[in-house]
């Protein structure tokens, strides 16, 4: 019974440990393939432009804003991929992810912000779903920023009592 709890305990961190190998890929690709297609944008809006004209029409403004919202997105998966190696780590609950946090959630705001400047240039139904997901995902960050902040306060508290 033993041997097979030890099996159960040692597959179960076999597949959590592949998760975060995974998981820590995934957002290193991400991170360098949004440098990439912001790098891109000048090109892209261009290209874009010759199949829906408003594209062309509006070039200077959507290269603003495109470049604005990556350059946002890049520095959001960035703040992630710190968070991640706390976790990594086995340390998460430290003062520096209640900082990223707090700065993810801000950037997702500046996300809105952007998006809906970019509804007045051109207004789609995806972009009410993106304002909808970065406004919870900017409070969603702010609230667990203030729960890792006590988290980390219950930590050292607990540190010191050791």
């Amino acid at each position: 019974m033993a041997e097979q709890n030890r099996n159960q305990a040692a597959a179960l961190e076999d597949r959590k440990r592949r998760l975060t190998v995974c998981t820590k890929y995934f957002l290193d690709f991400m991170f360098y393939a949004g440098i990439v297609v912001t790098l891109s944008l000048s090109f892209s809006i261009h290209w874009i432009g010759r199949y829906l004209p408003r594209f062309e029409e509006y070039y200077g403004e959507l290269l603003v804003i495109y470049s604005i919202l990556g350059a946002c997105a890049v520095l959001l998966i960035h703040e992630l991929r710190k968070i991640f190696r706390t976790v990594l780590a086995k340390n998460c609950f430290v003062q520096e992810n209640v900082g990223s946090l707090r700065r993810m959630g801000n950037i997702s705001f500046l996300i809105v912000a952007m998006s809906l400047i970019r509804c007045i240039v051109y207004l789609t139904i995806a972009m009410a779903v993106v304002i909808l997901v970065f406004m919870i995902a900017g409070l969603f960050s702010k609230v667990l920023a203030y729960v890792f902040e006590e988290a980390v306060r219950y930590k050292e508290e607990n540190d010191m009592t050791i």
